[in-house]
């Protein structure tokens, strides 16, 4: 019985997925102070940053004042956006009406923003886009279809959509590290490490306030698997706001957890008349800022 209710719990969680991927969603962005263990944020000043029915999600910065997110336009088509926090101005990395980029970050040679591009043919394949606004390259020809993914040594570690998904890195052409299956979306390197970390869909825990998936790394160089403990109740995304801190939302509150520990600290929460339910986030220690993703009500 209680795996008969693990596997409702799991589809149900990919429903939420598949609900979220077709809602409308903001950015807004808060200051925080301190840093790793210090870290406050200050719900107060959170705000919108984009404000539109359309999709506006997935950020990442990619410098000390540059973030990249994934934007649907009027007809549904997503193309990468560049947003700076010093000239307060959106511009298009991306606009392509044939196909959809999803995901974009900086690759670890910082020559590009890689996103998970949707082709004509409905392919999922990862592509590297020049940050000089160059012409686009697809990177892995032979791996597909991508969902998620994050860096490690210039090679990704990817999420592949399938019965069950799997998570891979790409150590070399034709050559793929199989890491673990049944996985969630967030894929993420802990930071100054080797490790590859993300939600586990094996063994969830059933609490009364929902299921929790297990948050496990794998270490690329050494082959070690990892468990650090869980993540929140119906939570999928993640992000390290260091080397031992990660960072969670649950409904509009943010919470905070050492790696180590298996309680998450609650940090503030985002009061708002219009938007709700937190997903995804980015941090920037140097700019004391968090952007969040926030679904319009």
């Amino acid at each position: 019985m209680v795996k008969f209710l693990s596997i409702l719990a799991i589809i149900f969680l990919f429903q939420i997925q598949i609900a979220q991927a077709q809602g409308s969603f903001d950015l807004w962005v808060l200051d925080t102070e301190g840093k790793g263990k210090k870290l406050k944020i200050l719900p107060e000043t959170a705000k919108p940053l984009t404000n539109r029915p359309e999709y506006d999600n997935q950020p990442n910065f990619i410098n000390e004042y540059q973030m990249v997110f994934s934007a649907a336009d009027e007809k549904g088509n997503h193309d990468i956006i560049v947003y700076n926090f010093n000239s307060d101005k959106f511009t298009n990395l991306s606009k392509t009406a044939d196909r959809s980029e999803f995901s974009p970050t900086l690759t670890d040679c910082g020559l590009y923003v890689s996103a998970v591009v949707m082709e004509p043919d409905s392919t999922q394949r990862l592509w590297l886009y020049p940050t000089n606004f160059g012409e686009p390259e697809l990177l892995y020809d032979d791996i597909a279809p991508v969902g998620y993914y994050d860096w490690y040594d210039n090679k990704a570690a990817m999420f592949i959509l399938g019965e069950p998904n799997k998570l891979v890195y790409a150590k070399g052409k034709g050559e793929l590290l199989e890491i673990d299956d049944q996985i969630g979306r967030s894929i993420k390197r802990r930071p100054k490490t080797s490790q590859i970390s993300y939600l586990s869909m094996k063994s969830p825990k059933e609490t009364l306030a929902g299921l929790e998936l297990p948050i496990r790394t794998f270490d690329i160089e050494s082959g070690t698997p990892q468990v650090l403990g869980f993540g929140l109740a119906g939570s999928l995304d993640f992000i390290w706001l260091d080397t031992n801190y990660l960072l969670m939302a649950q409904g509009n509150g943010i919470y905070r957890k050492k790696s180590t520990d298996s309680e998450w600290e609650f940090l503030g929460k985002i009061e708002s008349d219009t938007h709700q339910n937190i997903t995804r986030m980015a941090y920037s220690p140097d700019l004391n800022k968090l952007v969040v993703v926030m679904q319009r009500k």
